[in-house]
């Protein structure tokens, strides 16, 4: 086991790219050190070479699929085995879909973004509540990646906005289960941050009353910093949840 002095530890799934990129690297900042997880290691590596040397903290890279029951069961042991405690788990991973009238979607289109979306999520808190019940000290804390789509819907966006709308229910369910064990879950919904997912937006999405508009999008680590705000809360309090999102987006009232 490798004993990272007085330094808290993090996952951040989908931490090679985009929103959990920008929050691994806030959390290094912070003193954290940070595993990052994903599909492709050659991304993962890269990023967790660069953000190390950008901000002087640890960084680990593992490649896992949070989707496959026995990929994230492996992740944990790692982190068990190499850290000997679990402090945050930022559930981040995910994917999104085109715009697709909802009779027109396959059935493998849903299982895709059902397993990386929601049952990710899920496989992945379930092993850090083992973990953070049994570790001394206990607890721990969730951050989870719900979007402004776990209350509001896009056009032509079923499956994605089912997955969040789960995400909503599963945050809830793991701060009052977490709750006996010093364990506190809550949810980030976000605006637009611009990543390589969002870059679209400048070019104009669908909107409710069918026009094709521009949103506006916010820095990536605008969305990192409320992550270090709840991340450094005592375990005492809880934000469950909070929305983060562009000012002028179409979201408030009518659009």
């Amino acid at each position: 086991m490798t004993v990272e002095g007085n330094r808290k530890i993090a996952l951040v799934t989908g931490g090679g790219t985009g929103i959990g990129r920008a929050i691994a690297e806030a959390l290094l900042k912070s003193g954290f050190t940070v595993v990052i997880s994903g599909r492709r290691f050659d991304v993962l590596q890269t990023a967790a070479h660069e953000l190390a040397a950008q901000t002087g903290g640890t960084a680990r890279a593992f490649a896992a699929d949070v989707g496959d029951p026995q990929s994230v069961a492996t992740l944990f042991s790692t982190i068990a085995h190499d850290f000997g405690r679990l402090d945050l788990l930022v559930n981040n991973a995910g994917m999104g879909l085109p715009a697709i009238p909802m009779e027109d979607i396959t059935f493998e289109q849903w299982n895709a973004i059902v397993s990386a979306n929601l049952t990710g999520a899920f496989l992945c808190t379930q092993q850090a509540m083992k973990l953070m019940k049994a570790q001394v000290p206990r607890g721990g804390r969730i951050i989870n990646n719900g979007s402004i789509s776990a209350s509001t819907p896009r056009p032509l966006s079923a499956p994605y906005t089912a997955t969040k709308h789960a995400i909503a229910g599963l945050t809830k369910s793991t701060a009052l289960d977490g709750r006996p064990f010093d364990i506190a879950c809550g949810q980030i919904d976000i605006g637009n941050a611009s990543t390589e997912m969002t870059s679209k937006m400048s070019g104009g999405v669908l909107q409710a009353n069918g026009e094709v508009a521009s949103e506006p999008t916010i820095p990536a680590n605008l969305v990192a910093d409320a992550v270090i705000y709840m991340a450094g809360l005592p375990l005492s309090a809880n934000v469950l949840t909070m929305t983060v999102m562009a000012t002028q987006m179409p979201y408030v009232g009518r659009g």
